[in-house]
């Protein structure tokens, strides 16, 4: 065929390509109009909803992902374990590449929700439930996990980062013992990841989309709740990962030192997540809610409290099997316990069972889901523990006075500590169920039992650093404490002439001592003031920084207790005053100058302004508030903080009484001492855990033994 030729093909060609072309698009242009004539609103709806031009994340792609991620979780919990029984190295392999598979699956289906909410697409009901047009762009982000099904979504995003992270950093882990942890975290992935999809889907659709969203909770709108639940939920789901070692070894058999060695640093990591979590958790109430307190011992916070206890005994068991190899099955136990009490704090938040500010859902199918994947998990590792720790050698003798005796002490004062806060969280529900009778157990229950435990445990944590392994003689350590006892002496003085009540001054005595004592064991060992101070510097230098991790972790539980003891001090007042009124309060005068109306980008605010003096000499001048979010109808109060560090000054804007011509309000005013140190301390500890975590020695895995190689090298 010639160019002539050639050239009219190609034109009749294109003369029927562009014919086709415009009679599709002429079907699709009668189609749509046919469509906007049914239904007139729909432009307006996709305009909202965004989802008129193509969207790579889509609602449907999330929800792919997610099926998708569920799979791979599937395999990933059964594979590796079949490699493992049958020492097939091949098999085992798969373990990492599926974990990370599923990583890149969750973080595809979170992104995919994150794009629902943050482009208003309120065809999906979970944002239409809980976003709105108006929202600020930091909460529509935030309001993705301040939900059940958002919540339910990350949980199963970072336990799949967990389970990529032992992937990657688990190189130096033993072929099996590797496969067998990767699969035990891909299994209870795939639990939570079938709840998402059978009971709580987040992609759900709602048609006809509405044109605005409900909005989120007011109270949630707070950029403590930013971090707060991203925070909790890590240290949550981080304790899976020494979950999944003890039940690894379990299969296998053995625990030994380097097993301890391996657990240590991510039950430390969980442990520092949860503490932050907690203490941003109790520092969100004490300035949203406008309470004037930190912590209630409301149910769902005990939730998070108990995993943190024992969560706190298994870090120093562990320290215990890598050192001594002692206390294996405790160790083991411990690890199976932590993680399920996080998994039974999930179960009271999300069925029902308890009511608190806190709680998501009240879904029967919810909570039966989640009461049968309880059963499996929790029943079928206690079931293999029951057969397979008497197998498991004791081994690590050691004398009742002892480092390690100081350690088994500790574990048994902070499981003592969470008996008694599992038994009065859990009584009233089960009194309501089986007798049909309301019990409230309160802060007067919790004090009273609580108390007695910790201060002894306070007590015990100024000696157990300094006792030697195996065997120890007290009174050398006494002698070396000498500084420490003497601090703590004034201390105790002190606070008996400035502080009300024996409680507090005990608590500031021990308080005083923790921090003393662990001051005293960094000094002991690096020979302050008995060496010239180069030397000391060049001692400094050569110690490990997990020793500076652990004295700055029990440094900051000593000031959290200050803070603690020094708020049974707090004084406070409640007073409904017009404009110009001064009220005293802690020596300080408060002047209520006038009230203003100020706009918000989702709510308008009534706020205060109140002038603070001592001696005439201006302090601060605070904002109180009240925010009226009219697309729910409620209303919330700000309160307004000025602090030094040393106390809080704390004002609470209440409800309006009198006429509109001579308007009152109420004023919740406090002066707060040393408040800030409760959460300082907190962080301090959880500093301290970081510190330890950087040390090479927590993070590169203890030499095998040259019989344990053999056997890994001839299994693989």
């Amino acid at each position: 065929m010639g160019p002539p030729l050639r050239a009219a093909a190609q034109c009749c060609k294109l003369e029927q390509h562009d014919r086709a072309g415009r009679e599709k698009r002429s079907f699709s242009q009668r189609t749509r109009s046919a469509f906007h004539q049914l239904s007139p609103s729909f432009h307006t709806v996709t305009q909202n909803t965004g989802s008129h031009p193509p969207d790579m994340l889509s609602p449907e792609l999330g929800h792919y992902a997610l099926a998708l991620a569920c799979i791979f979780a599937a395999a990933q919990g059964i594979l590796p374990l079949i490699g493992a029984h049958r020492r097939d190295r091949r098999v085992m392999m798969l373990a990492p590449g599926l974990a990370l598979g599923q990583l890149f699956a969750l973080v595809v289906s979170f992104l995919c929700l994150v794009n629902a909410a943050v482009t208003d697409d309120f065809s999906v009901q979970n944002v239409a439930a809980n976003s709105a047009v108006t929202k600020p762009l930091l909460y529509k982000i935030t309001g993705v996990w301040g939900n059940h099904e958002g919540s339910v979504l990350l949980w199963a995003l970072i336990l799949g980062i967990c389970g990529a992270a032992v992937a990657a950093f688990g190189r130096n882990l033993p072929s099996a013992l590797r496969a067998r942890v990767i699969a035990v975290l891909g299994a209870v992935a795939a639990g939570f990841e079938l709840f998402c999809l059978t009971t709580s889907d987040p992609f759900a659709r709602v048609w006809p989309a509405p044109m605005d969203g409900q909005g989120m909770n007011p109270l949630l709108q707070d950029p403590g709740l930013a971090f707060h639940p991203p925070i909790l939920y890590t240290g949550y789901v981080g304790f899976a990962v020494p979950f999944a070692f003890a039940i690894a070894a379990l299969m296998e058999g053995r625990v030994d030192a380097a097993w301890g060695r391996w657990v240590r640093p991510w039950a430390v990591a969980a442990w520092c997540f949860l503490t932050c979590g907690i203490a941003l958790g109790s520092w969100w109430s004490y300035y949203v809610l406008g309470w004037g307190g930190y912590w209630f011992w409301d149910p769902v916070e005990n939730a998070s409290l108990i995993p943190w206890l024992t969560g706190t005994a298994l870090i120093h068991s562990a320290i215990v099997v890598e050192k001594r190899e002692g206390l294996k099955i405790w160790t083991v136990l411990l690890a199976i316990a932590t993680f399920s009490f996080s998994l039974s704090g999930t179960f009271l938040v999300r069925s029902g069972i308890l009511n608190s500010v806190h709680a998501f859902a009240n879904d029967p199918a919810r909570g039966i889901f989640i009461l049968g994947l309880l059963a499996l998990v929790i029943g079928g590792s206690l079931a293999l523990f029951a057969y397979r720790a008497p197998s498991l050698t004791a081994g690590g003798l050691f004398a009742p006075v002892s480092r390690e005796g100081a350690l088994v002490l500790n574990n048994i004062l902070l499981c003592s500590i969470c008996a008694v806060v599992v038994t009065g969280t859990m009584y009233p529900p089960f009194m309501s169920l089986l007798f049909d009778r309301t019990i409230s157990v309160g802060k007067p229950f919790f004090d009273a039992t609580t108390i007695p435990l910790a201060l002894p445990l306070f007590i015990f944590m100024g000696f157990g650093p300094m006792l030697p392994w195996k065997r120890a003689q007290l009174w050398p350590v006494l002698q070396r404490l000498w500084l420490a006892a003497i601090v703590t002496a004034i201390a105790f003085l002190v606070a008996a002439f400035g502080v009300s009540g024996l409680l507090p001054v005990l608590s500031c005595g021990v308080a005083v001592w923790i921090i003393a004592a662990s001051v005293t064991d960094i000094t002991e060992r690096v020979r302050l003031f008995r060496m010239p101070l180069a030397g000391s510097l060049q001692r400094a230098r050569m110690l490990p920084r997990s020793i500076f991790g652990t004295a700055l972790a029990h440094a900051g539980v000593g000031i959290t207790v200050l803070g603690l003891a020094a708020m049974s001090q707090a004084q406070h007042k409640i007073v409904e005053v017009p404009v110009g009124t001064t009220e005293h309060l802690a020596g300080l005068h408060y002047t209520k100058l006038y009230e203003t109306q100020e706009p918000g980008p989702n709510y308008s605010a009534l706020v205060a302004t109140i002038e603070i003096r001592h001696h005439g000499k201006l302090v601060t001048v605070m904002h109180p508030s009240k925010r009226s979010f009219n697309s729910q109808n409620q209303t919330t109060t700000e309160v307004s903080i000025h602090t030094n560090l040393l106390a809080d000054l704390y004002g609470v804007l209440g409800d309006k009484h009198g006429t509109d011509a001579a308007p009152t309000y109420v004023l919740r005013l406090h002066y707060n001492p040393l408040a800030p140190w409760m959460w300082l301390g907190a962080l301090v500890m959880a500093i301290g855990g970081a510190l330890s975590l950087s040390d090479r020695r927590m993070r590169v895995g203890a030499p095998r033994r040259a019989k344990l190689s053999a056997e890994t090298v001839t299994a693989a």
